[in-house]
This record gives C-alpha cells, sequence and structure tokens, in this order.
C-alpha cells in the first residue's frame, strides 16, 4: 500500500504536518539570512513585531489576510470537485469591475450600508461570469480548466488596462483609475473593533470586508460538509466515473461549482476596490489570486484551515514589509524569497514528510 492511500488521524494531516512544512521553510530562510550576514533570530524577531507589535501593524495584517480568505476558498470549492482553478486572479479583476460599477452608481445617493450588499452582489456575479467559459469548456468540450483559467487571467488584466484607460478614466486625468467614490461607496473600517482589544488601527486599511470573509468561510462549510451539492462535489472530486454512474450530473456539477469558485474570487476586490483606495485601479489585485492557491493548500482546503493560513500569510507579507524597512540588509526581494519558499514547503511540497510519518505511524501502531 503507497503512502498515499493510508489514513493518517486528523492531527498528523491538519497539524503535525503542516507545522513542519513550515518549520523547514523558516530555518532554511534563516540559513539564507545568516549566509548574508544578518541574525535570523533579530529578523523574526522583526517580523513579527512588525506583523503583530502593534494596531497598525495588526490592521494591516488582517486587511492582507482579508483578500487571501476569499481567493483561498475560491480555490478550495472547486478543488473539492477536483477542478484546480488558478484563474483566480482574473476572476478577482472582474469582480473589481463589479463591485466598482456598482460603487459609481450608488454612491451619491445611499449610504455604504445600502451600497455593500449590491457590491457583494455585483463582485460575485462578476467573477462568476469570469469563470463561466472555462467552466464550459471543461465540462463540455474537455479542455483543461488549469491552461483556460491562466489564459483568462492575463485576458482579465488586459479588459481591464483597456476599460480604465478608454472608458472608465477620469476625464483630463492621466492615472488609469475611476473617481474616487464617496462615502456612500465605500466599506468602513473597524477600528471598533480594533478598539475592543485596546489597540489602534492608526492608516491601516483594515475594513468590514474582513467580517465578509468570515461568513463566506461559515457558508462556505455548510456548503461543502452540509449540502446536498457539497456531497456530489465531494464524489466528483474523489472519483469522476463513480459520480456520474452514482447520478451525479457531470456539467452542471462541474459549471455550478466553477461559478461559486468565481464568485468567491471576484469577491475578494470588495478588500481593496471598496475598503482601501475607495477606486479602481490597476494591478489591485497584487497576487492575492496566486497566494490562494498556497492559502487552500496549507489550509488542506478546510475553511477554518484556510483562514489560519490566510493569518500566516497576512504576517508574512506585513512583517516582510517592515523587516525590510528596519533591517536594511535585507532587501524587499529577500523577504519574497521567504514568501516564496513558505509557499513551496506548504504547497508545492506538502506531502514531503507524509512517507517517513506513514511508516513511524504505521511502527507506532503495530506496538
Amino acid at each position: 500500500m503507497s503512502a498515499a492511500s493510508v489514513q493518517l488521524p486528523n492531527w498528523i494531516t491538519y497539524g503535525l504536518m503542516p507545522i513542519l512544512n513550515l518549520t523547514l521553510a523558516f530555518v532554511i530562510s534563516g540559513l539564507l539570512i545568516w549566509l548574508i550576514g544578518e541574525s535570523p533570530i533579530n529578523a523574526l524577531v522583526l517580523l513579527l513585531r512588525g506583523a503583530l507589535g502593534n494596531g497598525e501593524g495588526v490592521g494591516f495584517t488582517l486587511f492582507y489576510a482579508t483578500s487571501f480568505i476569499f481567493t483561498g476558498l475560491s480555490v478550495a470549492v472547486a478543488f473539492h470537485a477536483g477542478l484546480f482553478n488558478i484563474g483566480s486572479e482574473g476572476q478577482a479583476y472582474l469582480g473589481g469591475l463589479g463591485c466598482a460599477l456598482v460603487a459609481l452608481a450608488l454612491d451619491q445617493y445611499v449610504p455604504w450600508y445600502v451600497t455593500a450588499p449590491f457590491a457583494v452582489v455585483g463582485s460575485a456575479i462578476f467573477g462568476a461570469a469570469w469563470a463561466l467559459i472555462p467552466a464550459w469548456l471543461q465540462a463540455k468540450r474537455g479542455s483543461h480548466i488549469v491552461i483556460t483559467t491562466i489564459m483568462f487571467n492575463f485576458i482579465g488584466a488586459a479588459l481591464m488596462v483597456y476599460l480604465l484607460v478608454n472608458v472608465l478614466i477620469v476625464p483630463r486625468m492621466m492615472a488609469p483609475e475611476t473617481r474616487i467614490f464617496l462615502d456612500g461607496g465605500r466599506l468602513p473600517r473597524l477600528d471598533w473593533l480594533m478598539a475592543m482589544f485596546g489597540l489602534r488601527l492608526g492608516p491601516a486599511p483594515f475594513n468590514v470586508s474582513f467580517l465578509i470573509a468570515l461568513v463566506m468561510c461559515f457558508l462556505v462549510w455548510l456548503l461543502i460538509w452540509r449540502s446536498k451539492l457539497g456531497y456530489e462535489m465531494r464524489t466528483l472530486g474523489a472519483s469522476p466515473s463513480a459520480a456520474v454512474y452514482a447520478g451525479v450530473r457531470y456539467v452542471r456539477t462541474v459549471v455550478v461549482s466553477m461559478l461559486i469558485s468565481g464568485g468567491l474570487a471576484g469577491m475578494m476586490a470588495l478588500n481593496p476596490v471598496l475598503g482601501s483606495a475607495a477606486r479602481l485601479q490597476v494591478e489591485f489585485v497584487g497576487g492575492a489570486g496566486f497566494v490562494g492557491i498556497a492559502v487552500s493548500l496549507m489550509g488542506r482546503n478546510h475553511p477554518f484551515g484556510i483562514l489560519l493560513a490566510s493569518l500566516l500569510f497576512g504576517i508574512l507579507y506585513q512583517g516582510g514589509n517592515a523587516l525590510s524597512f528596519d533591517m536594511p540588509g535585507i532587501s524587499h526581494e529577500m523577504v519574497l524569497v521567504i514568501q516564496g519558499l513558505v509557499i513551496l514547503f506548504a504547497g508545492a511540497l506538502e506531502y514531503m514528510f507524509r512517507p517517513a510519518l506513514v511508516r513511524i505511524y504505521q511502527n507506532l501502531a503495530r506496538r
């Protein structure tokens, strides 16, 4: 029996294995920092202090984590249906267009709490629409979802540039962006939530989209593990032939799964567009769609695990920015290397320790 087919306890699969991967990533990162003549311990202290040492750092950490929650959930929903959606980046671009159009239309007439539900729906619809064509091609024509979704990332980015330069740009302005939204089109910051813990948010753009992300975590959990559709998705992901034999409609399940996945990715735009910049800009996604792949893998495609993994990557992003400022010997590129190592070991090499853990567990079980 191969190591991949051995069922390990949840505390090993969801606890010990991610901790080992993360520890190895930080050990190798520490060696690289030591090789350039800096102290790994001091670097770790500065990273954690920059991310969690004050209210502003915590606010930025949670701001980054919010985007990763949406894209991580997007990847996880598709993954449970046996689909590898790596088009969250492009779907988030189109989601930004959806929520921006809502804000531009309503911000001068209604308060933010009236605009917000329409913006959530608009971002989800536009993100889902961008996932529809790859889903249909996969379900009806057999086109591989990885190829089509990654190609649609480039098409979405090009479409966004065209619209911002030629259609949505403010007249007589050089910057390719929409006008700044009025208060009715902005998601308010969560100063009151930080104040409950005795922290001051400062200039950090931590906003209401974080609460929306938490709601989506709960709804995705209900969908995957407490609904008939979720059961069909998991059955299809485990064995497509068995699912079809059992009566699961392949085309419908694939298309619906990708629509939900694209909608979640599109909702990521609420955070930077309505919550931070208060306008639609080029490159507002900032790679969050690709980080969502690592977040989903590290979180074992479970909403709670995705929440924890998103917080970790939020710490890496905010702490890395503070580290490159407080320790000049570590450049921004070195910080990207550290983040890349975490993604490598937590995502691409997530089962590196599994064969050894299986042998140890089986030996202990025999005794």
